[in-house]
Formats: C-alpha cells, structure tokens, sequence
C-alpha cells in the first residue's frame, strides 16, 4: 500500500489491467518521447488522461499480476527501453 509517485510531470495514457502479467498498469507519458510504466499496483490514485506532476502519488503497491508485493518499473524513449539511471536525478 505505500505510494508509487511520478518519476516526471506527464499525462496519464493508460490506468487499467488489460496486461495480465503487469496487473494493474499505469503509463505515464512524459516531453521528449518518453513514458515511464509502473506495474503491480493495488489501487489507482490517478484516471486516464490526468496530468500528473513529478513526485504526485498516482497509485499503491500491490501484487496485482504477480504472487508478491512488488513495483516493477520501466523507462521507455520512442517505445525502446532504456536505464533509468542514465535519466533521472541520483537519489
């Protein structure tokens, strides 16, 4: 149940579980082609097409699609993935 936050400001493109093996889906579209993916979910705190700003709570972990409590992340540009690490800031 801990909050899953926006890694960047973008606009919610996709906030369902029509993805069986990533369970409760939220896709983040971001500037510069990319989007971000949190997978996993409990609960969603955001709807399709909301705008959504860095650090806004928009869902709680879960182990929707999966047999543990988990987040699985992805960061994508122009649909490839990429390391997060190269992107954003060092915590």
């Amino acid at each position: 149940g801990d909050p899953v936050v926006a890694a960047a400001d973008g606009v919610v493109v996709y906030a369902n579980n029509g993805l069986p093996e990533y369970g409760n889906l939220v896709l983040l579209r971001h500037a510069e082609g990319y989007i971000t993916a949190y997978a996993h979910n409990r609960r969603f705190l955001i709807q399709e097409g909301q705008t959504v700003r860095i650090g806004q709570p928009i869902a709680e972990i879960g182990d929707s699609g999966s047999n543990r409590i988990m987040l699985e992340f992805q960061l994508r540009k122009n649909g490839k993935p990429i390391n997060p690490r190269q992107v954003l800031p060092q915590r």
